[in-house]
């Protein structure tokens, strides 16, 4: 069969798709590539992917490629799944025949719910990596003999063995020539990043204990797994020889940090391309490392930092302290590197006086960007479960209808609307103080492009900002 990699049509910049970390439309333009999808394509004949979100392509646009191909397999997530079963509704019935299939987290973990939720739609959901299950399928092989699937038959719920995790991840394909193929390039932007970038993973999994983190704990496993460095240096290189246009490499690995030896062997290699890079990381990351990293291009990280306060990140099982995170951040300035933070309220122990004392850590720390994030406990987390057993879900509906974050969680002392209110003021308070304004300006004073930059994203956040308070009141 031929199969399409679709991460469909859902709202204006919503940044969900397969190798994202962000499930909703974002304060400003943020897209990651759909790496996931990527991987499968790169191994199957006649494959394509398509990037709706990115490519802007509509539903109609999605139902017109379709009908090319055999097998249809979707990247959905716990927010978007209804949108994802009428996509795949809304194919059937231009294709009838074709084969559909569902990805993700979200169908991992609740398999059964997906597929009746579904029925008449969806015809199989993958569990976990979906790398080779799919490519079995595009094969031919009985559905009862590809692990890690679950499909209806006769009304009963089938569920295959469950798919080990890929040990040998140098066997899968590079991402980046399935990128050149299928995907615009240009149009794949972070903020804080060099643009245009690519993405590719040098590892899966995650060995953090974080209880509100989504993949480790649901799809890629908290056993990290990691490519030869070898390999990586030859994706990298071939991206290098191939997409002469990128400024930027980025790792997308959960945390590239996360095995030192592997880092640094990376680093070496990839030190003679002189590229620019940058990488998820833990804020215990030691000086050394970051030293061999910087040496070696690394110019930027995105650190979960999560709170300001000490007894929450022991009630996440972050496994960083604050005073690890502080030294880490002076390390990094130290360096040069430059540091994009991310900070998550409404997190397990959460007060007015909690939220105060993230927002000045963040200032103290003076990072170069921040996201903040509402807290929420997608299914198959730690974080789901306390919040189920507490009883401070208040809401199943995670994203407004324009697509952009709702606080789910209400607490006795601490309500939903405050903790949803509570990111525009950390916004408010980190972007507009006196010292930030004025490096801002001096960015603008002496670079053009940045200024460029960051007048577009001045707009887009003020646009956010509206959007999100009309879907408040």
């Amino acid at each position: 069969m031929k199969p399409l990699f679709l991460n469909p049509p859902t709202f204006e910049d919503f940044d969900g798709g397969a190798g994202a970390r962000y499930q909703a439309s974002r304060e400003v333009t943020s897209f990651w590539y759909p790496t996931w999808l990527c991987f499968p394509a790169g191994m199957i004949e006649g494959s394509r992917v398509v990037d709706a979100p990115v490519q802007k392509f509509t539903l109609d646009d999605c139902l017109k490629i379709a009908r090319d191909f055999d097998m249809v397999v979707m990247y959905t997530s716990t927010p978007t799944l209804p949108i994802d079963i009428e996509t795949a509704r809304r194919i059937k019935e231009v294709k009838p025949g074709i084969l559909t299939v569902l990805t993700g987290p979200h169908v991992t973990i609740l398999p059964e719910e997906s597929l009746r939720a579904g029925k008449g739609a969806i015809d199989i959901v993958c569990r976990g990596e979906f790398d080779y299950s799919t490519k079995e399928l595009c094969e031919g092989r009985d559905w009862e003999r590809v692990d890690g699937i679950s499909f209806l038959k006769d009304g009963a719920v089938v569920h295959t063995p469950d798919r080990a995790p890929i040990a040998d991840l140098d066997a899968l394909p590079f991402v980046a020539p399935v990128y050149k193929r299928d995907l615009p390039i240009k149009e794949y932007v972070i903020p804080h990043f060099k643009n245009p970038y690519v993405s590719i993973y040098s590892s899966r999994g995650c060995p953090a204990r974080c209880i509100y983190c989504l993949w480790p704990q649901t799809f890629s496993g908290r056993q990290m797994r990691t490519r030869s460095p070898q390999n990586v240096y030859e994706e990298i290189k071939w991206i290098v020889d191939n997409i002469p246009e990128m400024r930027e490499l980025s790792f997308d690995d959960d945390t590239f940090s996360a095995d030192k030896k592997h880092a640094r062997a990376v680093a070496e290699l990839i030190k003679p391309l002189g590229i620019s890079w940058t990488i998820n990381a833990r804020a215990n990351c030691d000086y050394e490392t970051l030293k061999v990293m910087r040496e070696a291009g690394l110019r930027h990280v995105v650190v979960g930092y999560e709170s300001g306060n000490e007894q929450i990140l022991k009630n996440i099982k972050k496994g960083v302290t604050k005073e690890q995170a502080i030294q880490f951040t002076k390390d990094c300035k130290k360096l040069g590197l430059s540091i994009h933070g991310a900070f998550i309220m409404g997190l397990p122990g959460e007060t007015r006086e909690t939220i105060q004392e993230t927002i000045e850590y963040a200032k103290m720390l003076d990072l170069n960007s921040i996201q903040a994030s509402l807290a929420s406990p997608y299914p198959g987390t730690e974080f789901y479960d306390l919040c189920k057993e507490q009883g401070w879900i208040a809401s199943d509906a995670f994203i407004d209808d324009t697509g952009h974050q709702k606080c789910v969680i209400n607490y006795p002392h601490l309500s939903n609307a405050e903790i949803f209110n509570s990111v525009e003021e950390f916004y408010n308070k980190f972007y507009f103080r006196p010292k930030y304004i004025l490096r801002s300006i001096g960015k603008m004073i002496v670079n053009g492009e940045e200024r460029k930059k960051l007048l577009k994203e001045g707009k887009q956040y003020l646009d956010y900002m509206r959007k999100r308070k009309q879907a408040a009141s």
